[in-house]
């Protein structure tokens, strides 16, 4: 596996890292043991950046994520995140809202090196904003729980330009984590070069578009209540099938790179910079494998230029969220 710095303070990671939510959390359950054993295999296969938040649950990601790594301790990064309120044992709900008070995100650090196991957090994101609580407020906090050594590095999450700016001002951003793929681009025009000009480096979250650029999903795919996709806007049968294009595109690239389309949709990601570093989320084995195989696919000037003129003609139906 290849290696990528995020950030100037020097962090690396494998060029690709692994999300870890749907290993716990969302759709139907998966055995613990079959998650700590895959977990395993992915540190075999040369991944060391995992991501992980205190909301995925929550609490029991962080746990497996955790037990899981325990025996890897300094030779992985692992991300978590602090920023939502929620109800104990009744999960996340949309009602419950952000928290990113000093207070909260002292609490939530303390319990977080406890599930994870570690003596400080690698890094350390704001899930999302928090309209209540002054960006420099929670730069601070952060900044102070980097001084007293339990925390290494600070993120931020789907935050603006001008968010990311004042944050950095307080405390250096080491990454960005932000929705990014060839169907999800908004981030393009500010949020990209702000990261560049900061020294930021950029985690892709949903870089293969939840599933759908794979290329396995069509009109007759169903989705378990549980699943979120089962309530997004972009899997409607509608949707699917007229996004369909986005996919044909990537099969073609993909069969003229030997690839299949998952792969081209990461190396595109990757082609872009040096510092970003896509974080897919897999519980397969053979996933896994397929998704890694992305870093040695090489995407030429031309190669980006043709999916980037291709993908400019195609109008991508429905919402994200």
């Amino acid at each position: 596996m290849h290696k990528r710095k995020l950030g100037t303070g020097g962090l690396e990671v494998s060029a690709l890292g692994l999300g870890c939510m749907r290993m716990s959390f969302g759709d139907r359950p998966v055995d613990k043991q079959e998650m700590i054993a895959f977990l395993h295999k992915a540190v075999e296969r040369g991944v060391t950046f995992f991501d992980t938040a205190e909301v995925y649950g929550p609490f029991t990601n962080e746990e497996l994520v955790g037990e899981a790594l325990e025996p890897f301790r300094g030779q992985v990064t692992i991300a978590t995140k602090f920023g939502f309120k929620h109800a104990p044992d009744k999960g996340p709900h949309p009602s419950i809202g952000v928290d990113s008070r000093p207070e909260q995100i002292r609490r939530v650090a303390e319990a977080s090196l406890r599930r994870l196991r570690v003596e400080a957090i690698d890094l350390f994101y704001q899930h999302r904003p928090d309209p209540n609580v002054p960006i420099e407020d929670v730069a601070g906090a952060v900044k102070d729980l980097i001084q007293a050594g339990k925390v290494k590095r600070f993120g931020l999450s789907e935050a603006s330009a001008d968010n990311i700016r004042r944050a950095h001002a307080v405390q250096p951003v080491t990454a960005l984590q932000s929705e990014y793929s060839i169907w999800w681009r908004a981030i393009e025009p500010a949020i990209l070069p702000t990261c560049e000009a900061l020294g930021i480096g950029l985690v892709p979250y949903s870089p293969l578009g939840r599933g759908y650029l794979t290329g396995k999903i069509d009109v007759n795919t169903t989705f378990d209540s549980t699943d979120i996709r089962s309530r997004n806007p972009r899997f409607t049968p509608e949707a699917i099938k007229a996004n369909q294009v986005v996919v044909a595109l990537l099969e073609r690239i993909a069969e003229q790179k030997g690839a299949t389309p998952a792969q081209i949709a990461l190396a595109c990601l990757l082609a872009q910079k040096p510092w970003i570093v896509p974080i897919p989320g897999s519980r397969k084995l053979e996933r896994l494998d397929e998704n890694n195989g992305a870093v040695n696919i090489e995407l030429t000037s031309g190669d980006l230029n043709e999916i980037n003129s291709a993908m400019s003609q195609i109008n991508v139906v429905g919402d994200r969220y």
